[in-house]
């Protein structure tokens, strides 16, 4: 027997689910399971479930419910009558609220931090969503607050505890998510700013310290408390005890837990369930294979619900994380994820840094084995076109299971052993029951011929009878019939979805849905027919309306309620890809200036808010100038480079599908202009595949245009990335296009820009003297325009070329140089760089005191930014020269260092430090 409070109420006999009835006979169950073992009096049960609303025959309810309650928990638990009230008992550890706070207390009371950290995330991933949800009573909602207090306590202990095993790398990024979403919590705050000290991120603890100081003063006019008081004064002077414990102990794997929220309005399935159950264990008897299940089935059908409720229900098995995609194989308004973006995904998700990401597809495939191997871990790979795009996805470890859903049967993924099954729609029982638990049982009762006609129209099919009782629930007031002879009305425009993918007519669905919608609401769900997905954000979806967030956000929630958007955050809305082509259809009734307005509005938000972003992200960049904000315009907040990084974090999906709109729609300035925000994000995260898209449609509309220099500026773009991708033919070539267009400009800066490009293409080929002559012509292209930056970068490119071709003094010669210049513009990072460039000449002339002097100093210098892998670069030039230099403990020390660093960003380089330390101890 098992009972769930934290998300649902529910139980289970047996391994089947069982139907608790509705919401007042569910309260009464989650006022005994809170209870468990302890009697509840009736009194009490009047008060909790009815508070001042109370019936004449609340007492006589009651005992109904009671009695009921005692036929479907039989064989399970036992509800007894006691004096004045009843009582259940049960096994405490059989209750996950229970077994919660029993593995917390135990968490707590351990002298073993590694043994806490385990009970700590057991009982954490006990919580599936809010505790009792849908159960609205104000004693359980204010139990409901209390419990949430207990979660986020534990989770303060928990992070407390893995801060002390020095798992500081892994929790960072949760750490940074939440913060924002708590800022007047000092705790959060410290364990945050420990965090990001222990990483090398100094000057972020600092700042973010500064926020909540003034965040309380602004709001409670005090003071951070004497402990967040000490440990920015400890950060500040750079306290030894801070630091990460030297235990030894090496970090281990990031633990992703990926899944979307579980189903809420789950019914039935149990035959499913099982069946999905037994083709999983089938495999797992096999030692030597991955368990992989395909759940096929129409569009609609709810085989992304099983699987969730499936891996919800299986949580403990998984205790090493899951992992999620959306490969999206059937959105009617975007195309399936290529298996190189989805891959790059979920090594993101595995907190792979993009420098330690190889560029091949087959490399990328192998370092995604190489993290799940020996990890119990599911992957649920949902929505999926073909085998093609799922088996590079698949993991090569037995310990881990992949639930595949798609609206095709994938044959040739079970033709290499994978087991699936169809999923059918609901069984009339099934789908009866579903509306049950929405409508009530009064109400089917009152209609029993609306009921069956609703049954009819839905065919069985979830998502249809989801939107239907939803409609319902939000108009309590409204006949069945009604909602039934809307369903009756002829469809229009969603035919061609309904041949071979879906057996019910969901137009209708979505008609009485939206015409049940408040003027203002309906003109919101049009229009959010003009995004391209998956997702629009609060900004994105005011400015299409041309209302501030404030009124935007009431339409949005009429739209969450009435199933049409889902609320992932208090920001974000998804639409499902079949809805979202209706309401792009009921858009194009419009009047033409009115949506091509709403179209425009959208662009200017994301292109806006990107130009922002993308200066913060790279403030040395030469801008672009870009037309005046409309006034209705709002754009999302990018105050700071963390804000940007994760704005683009965010909406990286989104840009793309804008980009690819603009372009399809013609609006060629729009195109290029898009494509120029994104240039820096993807390029420092490794997205270089969708540079070269983005870059290739900026080419595109630039060409149509005749704007010669946005081309030009494009080729050099797509020279960059081919280089970095390791197309250095293709990214010849582009520079090579550049360099003309430039030319014929009369451009000399970017031209030399372009000739650098060049010279880290030959580089990449070990063709040194042609690297070396492209970055003379920069340097003197440079001089010539007066540019001290591009003259700085390319003198140190210079210095380093000659090291390559062993001339190691006319290096030292030039690297001193690029020190010089990028002292006197104040550039410390290039700075760092040039210091380094001239330890490694030194080196190389066997002059070992003085490259370690220049080593240092680019060390402290690099150490005020938060590239950790260049860090990590100069420290392992500085073992190896005090290994050559025949000082050997230094020089473990120095590797060491390195070693640790790369470990944390999990670089491969970190093997090939770790035999250099091998190798100074053999």
């Amino acid at each position: 027997m098992k009972f769930r409070l934290l998300g649902e109420v529910e139980a289970e006999i047996d391994g089947e689910w069982v139907d608790l009835g509705h919401a007042r006979q569910r309260s009464v169950l989650a006022i005994l399971l809170i209870e468990a073992n302890r009697v509840v009096h009736v009194d009490q049960f009047l008060d909790r479930v009815w508070a001042d609303h109370r019936p004449q025959r609340a007492v006589n309810s009651l005992y109904s419910y009671l009695s009921r309650l005692r036929a479907c928990l039989a064989g399970g638990a036992e509800i007894s009558r006691r004096s004045g009230g009843y009582l259940l008992s049960v096994d405490p550890a059989a209750v996950d609220l229970h077994r919660f706070r029993d593995l917390v207390a135990g968490a707590r009371a351990v002298p073993d931090d590694e043994a806490a950290l385990g009970r700590f995330d057991e009982a954490l991933g006990l919580w599936r969503g809010e505790p009792f949800t849908q159960l609205d009573t104000p004693w359980l909602n204010e139990t409901r607050e209390a419990l949430t207090q207990e979660r986020v306590a534990a989770e303060r202990d928990r992070t407390d505890t893995a801060l002390r095993l020095g798992l500081h790398a892994s929790l960072l990024p949760d750490l940074l998510r939440d913060a924002p979403a708590h800022p007047l919590d000092e705790r959060l705050a410290g364990q945050l700013m420990r965090a990001l000290y222990r990483c090398g991120r100094q000057a972020e603890a600092l700042e973010h310290y500064d926020r909540l100081r003034r965040v309380l003063a602004d709001e409670t006019g005090v003071d951070p408390g004497p402990d967040l008081q000490a440990l920015h004064l400890g950060i500040l002077n750079g306290d030894p005890t801070l630091a990460a414990p030297t235990t030894g102990t090496a970090a281990p794997h990031p633990t992703p837990r990926q899944l979307p929220a579980p189903p809420p309005l789950f019914t039935g399935r149990v035959r499913e369930l099982a069946t999905l159950s037994r083709l999983v264990e089938s495999q797992t008897d096999d030692a030597d294979a991955v368990a992989v299940a395909v759940i096929g089935g129409t569009g609609g059908v709810g085989k992304t619900w099983l699987a969730l409720r499936w891996a919800y229900d299986h949580l403990d098995r998984f205790p090493d994380g899951q992992l999620y995609v959306n490969l999206r194989g059937f959105d009617p308004a975007a195309e399936p994820v290529p298996p190189p973006v989805a891959l790059r995904g979920l090594l993101d998700a595995l907190a792979v840094p993009p420098k330690a990401i190889p560029t091949g597809l087959e490399a990328q495939a192998a370092l995604y084995r190489t993290l799940l191997a020996d990890r119990r871990m599911l992957i649920v790979l949902d929505n999926a076109h073909d085998t093609e795009q799922v088996a590079t996805l698949l993991p090569g470890s037995p310990t881990c299971t992949v639930l595949v859903t798609s609206r095709r049967r994938l044959g040739g993924l079970v033709a290499q052993g994978a087991q699936g099954f169809t999923l059918n729609v609901l069984t009339d029982d099934e789908a009866h029951h579903l509306l049950s638990r929405r409508f009530g049982p009064r109400l089917l009762a009152e209609e029993p011929d609306s009921v069956a006609a609703l049954l009819a129209r839905c065919h069985g099919l979830p998502l249809a009878l989801s939107i239907v009782a939803a409609r319902a629930a939000m108009h309590p007031d409204l006949p069945l019939r009604a909602l039934v002879d809307e369903l009756s009305e002829e469809a229009t425009r969603l035919d061609a979805l309904t041949t071979g993918d879906l057996s019910a007519d969901l137009r209708a669905v979505f008609a009485s849905s939206t015409r049940a919608l408040r003027p203002e609401a309906a003109r919101m769900f049009r229009l959010l027919g003009l995004t391209p997905g998956p997702e629009v954000g609060l900004g994105a979806a005011a400015s299409l309306n041309g209302l501030s967030p404030r009124q935007t956000r009431p339409l949005l929630h009429d739209l969450h309620e009435a199933h049409l958007v889902h609320q992932q955050t208090s920001t974000r809305y998804r639409l499902h890809d079949l809805v979202r082509l209706y309401a792009a259809e009921q858009v194009e009734r419009d009047a033409p200036d009115h949506r091509q307005a709403a179209l425009v509005r959208m662009l200017d938000h994301y292109l806006h808010t990107a130009h922002a972003a993308a200066c913060l992200l790279d403030p040395a960049r030469e801008s672009i100038t870009l037309p005046p904000a409309q006034p209705q315009l709002t754009l999302d907040p990018v105050a700071d480079q963390a804000q940007a990084l994760a704005w683009f974090h965010t909406e990286h999906a989104v840009l793309l599908g804008i980009l690819r709109q603009a372009a399809r729609d013609g609006l060629d300035a729009y195109t290029w202009q898009l494509a120029w925000t994104m240039e820096s994000y993807l390029d420092e995260q490794g997205h270089w595949r969708d540079w070269t898209a983005t870059q290739l449609a900026a080419l595109r509309a630039a060409s149509r245009l005749g704007e010669r220099r946005w081309q030009a500026c494009s080729h050099r773009s797509l020279g960059v990335a081919h280089t970095q991708l390791g197309e250095l033919d293709e990214a010849h070539r582009h520079y090579q296009g550049a360099l003309a267009l430039f030319e014929a400009l009369g451009d000399p800066v970017s031209q030399a820009h372009t000739h650098r490009g060049l010279g880290w293409a030959f580089n990449q080929q070990d063709r040194w003297s042609d690297a070396l002559r492209h970055n003379e012509l920069a340097l003197e292209l440079y001089r010539q325009a007066g540019h001290r930056a591009g003259e700085a970068m390319a003198v140190n490119n210079v210095g380093w070329l000659h090291t390559q071709l062993s001339d190691h003094g006319a290096a030292v010669a030039y690297c001193e140089r690029a020190v010089e210049l990028n002292q006197e513009i104040g550039d410390q990072h290039a700075e760092a760089g040039a210091w380094d460039s001239l330890g490694y000449a030194y080196h190389h002339l066997g002059r070992h005191a003085e490259a370690n002097t220049c080593y240092q100093r680019a060390l402290k210098l690099v150490r005020n930014f938060r590239d950790r892998y260049n860090e990590a670069e100069i420290l392992t030039h500085l073992g190896q020269s005090h290994s050559a230099a025949g000082e050997a403990e230094q020089a473990r020390e120095f590797l060491r260092q390195a070693a640790t660093i790369l470990r944390e960003l999990d670089h491969p380089n970190a093997e090939t430090v770790a035999d250099a330390l091998r190798d100074l101890d053999d």
